[in-house]
């Protein structure tokens, strides 16, 4: 009988890590490939892990809500004589998928125990001595919610001024293929805050995918230098003409004609016109990127995600809106795959569907910049032959990273779509 590993495998590019949520099976099960073995959060997709051999479900090496490094081991299964070529063949495709696999690395402590990637990377930042340190992982196994315990309670186990690990051990980051940069465990995870706590306050346990979602922010925020600007846009004659629309056309189409779906083409085209803005920071160069992929925002009750629209730009105003109204879907009944996180270019967030009316968004790393469009509203405005008009206007409001952009290219950007919604009407924008 053979052992056969699972690994975390990578869920989505710039992923290095993903949090077990849920275990779909149990020790001693007997399982097909291909079946689902276990649910995992990341920061960007929740996502089944099949099973790449068929035999039975030997250890479960992950706990449900332990975080895990991609290529970590969260279980093993043996597998009979029978398949073991077919188990051969099926690791090296599950090798393939996860080509930036990070490499486990060993060392030197007794039997050759094995640290993940952020193990080693939290020891060497805290001086924390791994020899010193009691694992409850399988095995003994030393892991990441070990260290962090640690952390918070303060009693760190160090050899001296700076802790060293073995000399085989060099430490390896967990960076993301799209950054020069290692992500910090000190972003992702600080240590808990001391908050009293009073009769009646309610603790809510933070979630996976909420501590990735505040990982990444802090990055973000850390990371790129924020600017801000806003233009106001009079959307009268785009609101005039799609709700002229929008009956017939969810009639016809079977799904609703949003205002978003307008903004997001105008601000495709936009960007067409200034690829500058369409640019990610890589450290020593700016990449400026061919393919226009806008990423939505779509949040839940307790997570929000970022689904993208592939090359926007060469999409119909009703191609725009089918796919925000089919991953809008995929978002809320848990359907979303990994590619279809893949590959945004520049973020568009409709702020305005929770009512707000001017907000500073976070830019997505690594991208340059993000949208909000806020609330279309009726505010008196004075037109230009000096009489006062009630008007539906909209304020768009951009966060840009300034190492990568200044002002006066977003200023004309913006400027740009301004020009595109406001001369939205029947005669000069077709949806189709």
């Amino acid at each position: 009988m053979a052992v056969e590993q699972i690994k975390m495998p990578q869920l989505g590019e710039s992923v290095t890590e993903g949090t077990i949520s849920k275990w779909l099976v149990s020790v001693g099960d007997k399982v097909n490939k291909y079946d689902p073995l276990a649910e995992v959060m990341t920061d960007k997709v929740n996502a089944e892990v099949p099973s790449s051999f068929t035999g039975v479900i030997k250890e479960l090496i992950a706990g449900e809500g332990d975080t895990l490094a991609v290529g970590e081991i969260i279980c093993t299964i043996e597998v009979d004589g029978g398949t073991a070529v077919e188990s051969k063949a099926a690791s090296n495709e599950q090798k393939e998928s996860s080509s930036v696999a990070v490499e486990e690395v060993q060392a030197d402590k007794g039997n050759k125990a094995r640290f993940s990637p952020a193990v080693l990377k939290i020891s060497q930042e805290h001086g924390i001595d791994l020899n010193q340190v009691s694992g409850t992982g399988a095995g003994g196994r030393i892991t990441r919610k070990d260290l962090l315990k640690l952390i918070e309670s303060g009693n760190i186990p160090v050899a001296g001024p700076k802790a060293e690990l073995p000399k085989e051990q060099a430490p390896v980051h967990a960076v993301k293929p799209d950054t020069a940069q290692p992500v910090s465990s000190q972003q992702a995870s600080a240590p808990a805050v001391n908050i009293p706590v009073a009769a009646g306050d309610i603790e809510i346990p933070v979630t996976g995918v909420r501590k990735a979602i505040a990982a990444n922010m802090l990055r973000s925020k850390h990371e790129a230098p924020h600017a801000w600007t806003m233009i106001e846009v009079d959307a009268t004659n785009l609101v005039d003409y799609r709700n002229a629309l929008k009956d017939e056309f969810k009639k016809k189409e079977g799904f609703n004609l949003t205002f978003f779906a307008f903004f997001v083409k105008a601000v495709a085209q936009a960007l067409k016109e200034f690829p500058q803005i369409n640019s990610m920071w890589a450290g020593d160069k700016i990449i400026q990127k061919k393919d226009i992929n806008i990423s939505i925002a779509v949040a839940t009750d307790d997570a929000l995600f970022v689904p993208v629209i592939k090359n926007a730009d060469e999409k119909t105003i009703k191609g725009i809106a089918r796919e925000i109204s089919e991953l809008a879907v995929k978002v809320r009944t848990g359907k979303l795959r990994s590619e279809d996180m893949q590959g945004g270019t520049f973020t568009v967030n409709n702020t305005g569907s929770f009512g707000s009316v001017q907000s500073m968004g976070i830019i997505n790393y690594p991208q340059a910049a993000i949208l909000q469009v806020e609330s279309i509203v009726k505010r008196p405005v004075v037109m230009n032959n000096g009489m006062i008009a009630v008007r539906d206007m909209v304020n768009l409001c951009m966060s840009l990273d300034h190492r990568v952009l200044d002002g006066l290219v977003c200023g004309r950007f913006l400027t740009r779509v301004k020009e595109i919604l406001e001369s939205t009407s029947k005669t000069t924008t077709s949806i189709y």
